[in-house]
């Protein structure tokens, strides 16, 4: 017995916008659904709301009517703040 998030993305404009936390162009517009499940079936749909999903920090904000985040321009990448020093992965091999 449980009551877990569904998230499918919506239909319409799905151009990838950029995602206030991680900076990637990874944010889609979604509907979250919560259920409740007896042994893994959802059962009833028991609250419904449409969000802006971030695909790789998976930042969920609610839609509001004045407020979306801003669409990416061809040829955008997030730039790293601190490239060249700081911490360096262990998979990065230097020189």
């Amino acid at each position: 017995v449980g009551c877990p998030n569904k998230i499918k993305p919506m239909g319409g404009d799905q151009s990838p916008r950029i995602c206030p936390r991680c900076h990637n162009a990874s944010m889609f517009a979604a509907k979250s659904r919560t259920w409740f499940e007896f042994c893994f079936v959802p059962l009833i749909p028991l609250q419904s709301k449409e969000v802006w999903m971030c695909g790789i920090c998976q930042l969920q904000t609610v839609m509001q009517p004045d407020w979306a985040p801003p669409i990416a321009q061809p040829g955008y990448s997030h730039q790293q703040a601190y490239q060249g020093y700081g911490y360096q992965p262990a998979y990065v091999q230097s020189g």
